[in-house]
């Protein structure tokens, strides 16, 4: 839990009736983390911490400075609070011997995603947005679920979320996507926008299920060696693939050996293709400060920068 706001307070009402009702018999433990930004985060833990002392909930908080930890990593404030937030998460599974982290991702949420990665160029990958499940415990459960009817629902508990000002201020990407750009296309394109874009997205999700089966497959016989640092592939077996399965291939192997594909774009993954393409020579990019790619010895050679 961010702040108490209405799609993670609804969510964690939600899980309690369950509970209560018991219709699903599991445990409940909040991990709520006070990023310090406004001046409101204080007010914001101590209002999660009474719902969950009112419900019996065990309750773990942790406050750190994200605008300094951004300036240490030299990074975003929203990359390095997601970061810190999912970490967190972590230690709070291993602590409470818990197998699923519950986020309150909505609709709205998956739909501003997946505009965001088309803006960005992500490629047909990005269309997939927020999946409802992801590595087995990390769920969704509200993906489905409108701002709006979330809203509803915690006006009818009278739950009382907290507000976040700074999702008003159109300084971050998303902000003017969920504040500008989509309320444009709702007036001026499509009022649907909303259940377009998640359509789009459920449809994306499974034909990128079908694809995984087929990278990993395909990657498996085209590697060579893979430690915690770097990864290499055959050069020449790389090359005779699709071009499709290649821009998979390399979104695949950044992310086994990095984690995720962060700030990893359609015309970076151009330019490796056309790279391991051109082999003459020690050749390399980098493409981030997180990774280097470097064609050597009929080999390309993902190194981490971490």
């Amino acid at each position: 839990m961010y702040h108490g706001g209405p799609d993670s307070i609804c969510l964690l009402d939600i899980l309690n009736q369950i509970k209560k009702e018991k219709q699903i018999n599991f445990d409940i433990y909040v991990a709520h983390i006070n990023h310090q930004i406004r001046e409101e985060a204080n007010d914001d833990e101590r209002y999660v911490q009474e719902y969950c002392k009112k419900n019996n909930i065990p309750f773990y908080s942790k406050k750190i400075n994200i605008i300094e930890e951004a300036k240490k990593e030299k990074a975003g404030t929203e990359e390095t609070g997601r970061n810190a937030r999912y970490k967190f998460f972590e230690e709070i599974l291993i602590k409470t011997n818990s197998n699923k982290i519950a986020t309150a991702h909505t609709a709205n949420d998956n739909a501003e995603t997946v505009l965001m990665n088309i803006i960005r160029g992500s490629g047909t990958s990005g269309l997939k947005g927020i999946v409802p499940v992801r590595e087995g415990r990390f769920i969704r459960p509200l993906i489905e679920t409108l701002r709006e009817e979330i809203e509803k629902y915690c006006e009818e508990k009278k739950l009382n979320p907290r507000y976040d000002k700074t999702n008003k201020e159109n300084i971050y990407t998303r902000n003017k996507i969920r504040n500008l750009l989509i309320p444009y296309i709702q007036k001026g394109f499509n009022p649907n926008i909303i259940n377009t874009l998640n359509r789009l997205s459920e449809i994306s999700n499974e034909e990128n299920k079908y694809f995984e089966k087929i990278v990993e497959n395909t990657y498996n016989e085209i590697l060579i060696k893979e430690n915690v640092n770097s990864i290499e592939i055959d050069l020449k077996k790389f090359n005779l693939l699709e071009s499709v399965i290649k821009s998979r291939i390399i979104l695949y192997t950044i992310n086994k050996l990095l984690g995720n594909c962060q700030g990893i774009e359609l015309i970076n993954i151009k330019d490796i293709i056309k790279l391991c393409e051109n082999n003459i020579g020690n050749k390399f990019l980098i493409p981030n400060k997180k990774i280097k790619i470097l064609v050597k010895n009929k080999k390309i050679f993902f190194i981490s920068n971490m």
